[in-house]
């Protein structure tokens, strides 16, 4: 399909005067790149690092300054945050918090250890990750596995407040992490393979206190919408939009959970993100569109009312959360300053919006062999306008259930899942870390049962056949165009997160344990250093004392990494993932540690 033609006269990641209402001192933090103060480095999700002490022309040079071990052996996702002096960890399930003095040898200054109950491991799908701490005026706020969010002194590690967000009895837990805007902490929840009606809360900074919640299926005032206001592709929702897709009450376990990243701007004062699956896997048990599963949402972080929604995967049949990061950036599309939002979705096209009115613009695979749907309509006056034309052949509910359809690409785990992609302003380009993987699909009939799994699928899972034998990529996307500039491949999906930096250095680790630095124009390799176990986790940087360091947490695990972190062998398990990557344990093992890098002195 084409692309919208766009002028593309430059760009800039989205930068922002916050409200003088808002959080001033977190605003204060965020401007400094010496810190990391949250996980997605800036509230537009760019993931840039403006630090250029290592640079495209150092960067080989790069040696282990010091590591820490977190102690537990699980996936290990997200990364550190450095506030001043102080650096904090945290780790899969229990959900450790560590804060270490880099002043004084990254000596443990205070420990956080939950008490959860172990009971919440086998209700969390895909591993018992973590995606990491939020900073918010002198707290570190956590959200734990059993959906306890909780603000931590950032000074003692003594616990402000902690509230309850969900109830893992009926499947609800988390693995998300969280994002503070002006006086409010908002936080997702996970649950949509156990038919949960997700949702998204808001809770006062100060006090927990909730503020107000909204759900991605079910009524207007249960998902804050205005019929008349919220729009779809530019036109009124109206009335009952969820609730008219989903036959019968099938909305209370309709799913459409948002583990996913938050975005944040400022200046139109709306937040973004997306929610995913519809419950069940099995498309023939709930005809309809299934509103607003798989949809990016823009809402008011005050309120919660939604301004516009886009469903990018009307009736999911293959599992593509839309979970993803909204990336922002400010580019001239036809000599005119645009604010753009860039989403590479799991069902495989990279999608670029305006962000202030939902209108979308671009829509084009972001890896070739992506075939469940021919293209996205982006012909205006279409029926189908911004939908996906699905193949039948590659429909899952083709000859009903109990039928195994088979050469779907990508596979439920997306040609991108949660690992979040980096944009840098220098280039203009996005680095995107990819799976180039396959599945054969078969759905039958279940059940719902509160608490107990509602997926009604199996699945297989391999590489994309007849293309380089590996299971991953790693690109550099020009989101104007809808074209792949650079593409490195791998052996293993790039399940790690990426980070751009102004030394135009892109940094990534691989599911094998490597931290690999690539040149941002060219994609090619500069560095590499494997790491003790497999890396999901996403790189950061920081300088402390003049010096630039950077840091990654190596813990195999994951969807990807299921079988190593527990312990399966049956090729189905782990929602097929076990048999699709049995030949990662010939090359990493469990582990959880922090290595930081610095170049000699």
């Amino acid at each position: 399909m084409k692309a919208v033609h766009l002028l593309a006269l430059g760009a800039s990641v989205a930068t922002f005067a916050m409200p003088a209402s808002a959080n001033d001192d977190l605003m204060k933090h965020l401007a400094n790149p010496a810190e990391q103060v949250l996980q997605t480095v800036d509230y537009a999700n760019t993931r840039y690092s403006k630090l250029d002490q290592i640079n495209a022309g150092n960067v080989k040079n790069l040696q282990v300054a010091w590591t820490f071990s977190t102690g537990v052996l699980r996936g290990h996702e997200g990364s550190p945050l450095v506030v001043g002096n102080m650096m904090y960890v945290h780790t899969p399930f229990p959900n450790i918090v560590y804060a270490l003095d880099l002043d004084h040898e990254a000596k443990i200054v205070w420990k956080y250890e939950p008490k959860q109950d172990p009971s919440v491991i086998p209700v969390m799908c895909c591993d018992t990750v973590n995606r990491g701490l939020a900073y918010s005026d002198n707290a570190i706020i956590l959200h734990q596995a059993d959906t306890t969010v909780v603000s931590l002194d950032a000074k003692t590690g003594k616990v402000n407040w902690s509230v309850v967000n969900g109830d893992p009895k009926k499947g609800e837990t988390n693995t998300a992490t969280v994002l503070p805007v002006k006086d409010k902490i908002i936080v997702g929840v996970s649950g949509g393979e156990f038919g949960v009606q997700a949702h998204v809360t808001a809770y006062d900074a100060k006090t927990g206190k909730k503020v107000w919640r909204g759900y991605s299926v079910g009524p207007d005032d249960q998902i804050l919408v205005d019929p008349e206001k919220t729009t779809y592709l530019g036109k009124p929702v109206g009335k009952d939009s969820s609730l008219k897709t989903w036959e019968g009450d099938q909305w209370k376990t309709g799913g459409g959970s948002t583990w996913g990243w938050y975005s944040y701007d400022p200046k139109l004062d709306l937040m973004y993100y997306g929610s995913g699956n519809p419950s069940t896997w099995n498309p023939k048990q709930r005809p309809g569109d299934n509103r607003w599963s798989m949809t990016i949402w823009a809402r008011n972080p005050d309120t919660g009312m939604a301004k516009w929604v886009y469903q990018m995967t009307p009736h999911d049949e293959w599992d593509f959360d839309g979970i993803n990061e909204m990336i922002l950036t400010d580019q001239k599309v036809g000599g005119k300053e645009t604010p753009l939002l860039t989403h590479f979705d799991r069902n495989g096209f990279g999608y670029t919006l305006n962000r202030a009115t939902g209108e979308l613009l671009v829509a084009e695979k972001f890896d070739p062999v992506v075939n469940w749907a021919s293209k996205v309509d982006m012909d205006k006056g279409s029926k189908t306008y911004g939908r996906p034309l699905v193949v039948s052949k590659y429909s899952t509910e083709q000859n009903g259930e109990d039928t195994n359809s088979k050469g779907i690409c990508p596979a439920a785990l997306g040609t991108k899942d949660q690992q979040p992609a980096a944009f840098s302003p220098k280039t203009n380009l996005f680095y995107v870390p990819t799976n180039h993987v396959c599945m054969d699909y078969e759905p039958f009939r279940v059940t719902y049962t509160p608490g107990q799994p509602y997926v009604g699928a199996t699945l297989s899972m391999y590489p994309a056949p007849n293309s380089h034998g590996g299971m991953g990529n790693f690109i550099a996307w020009d989101n104007i165009e809808g074209k792949i500039k650079w593409s490195n491949a791998e052996q293993f999906s790039v399940w790690s997160g990426a980070l751009a930096t102004a030394g135009d250095v892109v940094f990534y680790g691989t599911l094998e344990g490597y931290l690999k630095a690539v040149d941002a124009k060219s994609g090619k390799e500069l560095y590499k250093f494997k790491t003790p176990s497999g890396i999901i986790g996403n790189v950061m940087t920081y300088q402390h004392k003049g010096k630039q360091y950077v840091g990654i947490l190596s813990g195999v695990g994951g969807w990807a990494g299921i079988g190593l972190a527990a312990g399966l062998t049956d090729p189905n398990a782990g929602l097929g993932a076990v048999g699709g990557y049995a030949a990662l344990s010939s090359y990493t093992n469990l582990g959880g540690q922090l290595t930081v890098f610095a170049l000699p002195n």
